[in-house]
């Protein structure tokens, strides 16, 4: 036996033209979740994800369905190769791919889902008023410590956790660039800016969250056929009357994944493999698991070298 092992499914960020689209060609139940998709929507998704424009597919509120919908055409491809998963695990709005991937919340129910809270998010806080960046090379405690400091100019917090040696920051432009300024000053390796539309996982959420609870309510969420490590607490779910809650929070909470990652280790996982566009996952897994196996499913290369490793393991 080769260990357990862990789906994983990327966030906003990993969006490319042309996501999905050889899995599409080649599965008829992958074309089918880009036709489900574009009719739950109004529009048609597929052509979006495979043809662009790129400006168009960076949008949030359509990027997020758009990822999710390229998620689930890669997830055909393993399903076919009868590759599953002991546990899911997702990046933000990766984690309402891992909920479907588990059974427990419906495709269309899921796009839908995830086009309104790339509305609700971006609705928050106006354009150009919060931001994001990524700090490289200070520890936690640093990066609270400079955020605390920098709170003189604006909300800014800690959120996500990457890798032990990437924290991203969220909140109000000028107290996100006085902690960038102090993160370099402390000696920050890097302070990256990030190209985003809005400052994700931070108090400042807290508007997108409530819309969003409002919504989840009217949602069917059954319990999971496998567990679930969530972002907000990085512990295991198994019950629907738990989802909604972990989705909620969430929103203007920290994602923990550095502490996720560690729990699905925690819990035998030796084999991570990554569903969906990108590879940003299996970088960051890699920083924090360095001994595991980990396997991009991104196009069809990359599913034949998963089959190859981890179907012979199971």
């Amino acid at each position: 036996m080769g260990g357990r092992i862990a789906f994983v499914f990327p966030g906003q960020g990993s969006q490319a033209v042309g996501m999905g689209r050889a899995f599409a060609e080649a599965f008829p139940e992958a074309a089918a979740r880009f036709a489900e998709a574009s009719e739950a929507l109004g529009f048609d998704l597929a052509a979006l994800c495979f043809h662009g424009p790129a400006e168009a597919l960076a949008l949030t509120a359509n990027t997020q369905p758009a990822i999710l919908t390229a998620s689930m055409a890669a997830l055909a491809g393993l399903t076919r190769r009868n590759i599953r998963p002991d546990f899911v695990a997702g990046h933000s709005m990766g984690e309402y791919s891992a909920l479907v991937a588990a059974g427990a919340l419906d495709f269309a129910h899921a796009v839908r889902l995830v086009r309104k809270r790339g509305e609700f998010m971006q609705e928050a806080v106006a354009v150009g008023v919060g931001t994001m960046a990524a700090l490289i090379g200070l520890e936690v405690a640093a990066v609270q410590a400079v955020c605390g400091e920098a709170a003189d100019a604006g909300v800014v917090e800690v959120a996500n956790l990457n890798a032990p040696d990437q924290i991203v920051i969220a909140g109000e432009r000028a107290a996100v660039e006085r902690a960038v300024a102090l993160a370099k000053a402390r000696g920050a390796k890097r302070a990256v800016p990030l190209p985003v539309s809005a400052p994700f996982h931070c108090r400042l959420m807290q508007p997108a969250a409530a819309r969003l609870r409002e919504v989840l309510a009217t949602v069917p969420l059954g319990d999971l056929q496998v567990p679930w490590v969530t972002n907000v607490d990085a512990v295991p779910i198994r019950k629907g009357a738990e989802v909604a809650e972990a989705l909620v929070r969430q929103v203007a909470a920290p994602i923990r994944w550095v502490e996720g990652v560690e729990r699905l280790r925690w819990e035998g996982v030796e084999t991570f493999v990554e569903v969906g566009p990108g590879k940003v996952l299996t970088g960051l897994i890699r920083r924090i698991a360095p001994e595991v196996r980990t396997f991009p499913v991104e196009d069809l290369t990359g599913l034949e070298a998963a089959a190859a490793a981890v179907g012979g393991a199971r």
